[in-house]
């Protein structure tokens, strides 16, 4: 399995990712993404929301590792969608991290009312060279279609809560049908299914962790996971998923773990979609 997704523009994405949510320590973005970059990862994905893109930008630039090489995705926040200042929000981003210009930019949530009117200023960006590619993060497939429908570029990623306890098949499906990226936050569910027997044999079976089980059932199905941690250890155990392979039945077993089980907050602003 090739470790980048070809987008639907032609971008090249690494299949894996070192999500930074609640990690706001300067000194543990760092060592985080100084760690992540040592074992292999080149995605690092953070968001205004995180309070911690001046740390990201700070580790990028000490990682050692060229910025061309590196994929680094932000996202806009709700409030600068309704108050109409989508591109300033892009601009501060850009300042915060330090960086000429952004891999990947995200709709961070559906925002009712702001979607549209937010994917045609990010088409702006988009055309205007200042990101490679733009996407959305938490669109069901009502709000993929209704963008679909009224503008020119199809969301080359949808980033959305992803592990075998909310096993969103039909979202993954209409995604990959129209080529749209899944892009997998809370991978791990928090830990939340790595007692289950089902994970627990596979792991005894492959000599592997819960987390790396349930990050290459990820894989498989073409999704690509971002699991958050400043923990090396764990960073580095969760990037050695590229060597092993599940079979269509045990893919099949890890599937009916779902129970539609969120484990990621959704903002009192937003309708769940």
């Amino acid at each position: 399995m090739h470790k980048t997704i070809t987008l639907n523009n032609g971008v090249a994405m690494p299949r894996l990712g070192l999500g930074t949510y609640k990690s706001t320590s300067e000194c543990d973005v760092q060592g985080a993404i100084r760690d992540a970059v040592s074992t292999g990862y080149r995605l690092i994905d953070t968001a205004s929301f995180y309070k911690n893109e001046e740390a990201v930008g700070d580790g990028i630039r000490k990682c050692g590792i060229p910025r061309e090489e590196l994929f680094v995705t932000t996202k806009v926040w709700n409030t600068a969608q309704r108050l109409g200042d989508v591109e300033n929000a892009f601009n501060r981003s850009l300042e915060r991290l330090g960086l000429d210009y952004i891999d990947l930019y995200l709709i961070h949530w559906p925002v009712p009312g702001c979607s549209l009117e937010t994917w045609h200023l990010l088409e702006k960006l988009l055309a205007d060279g200042r990101c490679r590619a733009i996407g959305v993060s938490n669109f069901n497939e009502m709000q993929l279609q209704e963008l679909m429908d009224n503008s020119t570029i199809v969301p080359a990623v949808n980033q959305i809560e992803y592990h075998p306890l909310w096993n969103r098949d039909s979202l993954r499906s209409f995604c990959q049908s129209n080529g749209i990226a899944v892009q997998a936050y809370c991978p791990l569910a928090r830990g939340a299914f790595f007692d289950r027997s089902v994970i627990e044999n596979l792991a005894l079976k492959y000599n592997r962790t819960p987390a790396q089980i349930g990050l290459r059932w990820l894989l498989q199905k073409d999704i690509c996971p971002i699991p958050k941690s400043v923990n090396a250890d764990r960073i580095i155990s969760n990037a050695c998923i590229f060597d092993f392979a599940l079979d269509e039945h045990e893919m099949a077993s890890i599937d009916g773990l779902n129970e539609n089980h969120r484990v990621a907050g959704v903002p009192d602003d937003i309708v769940a979609p």
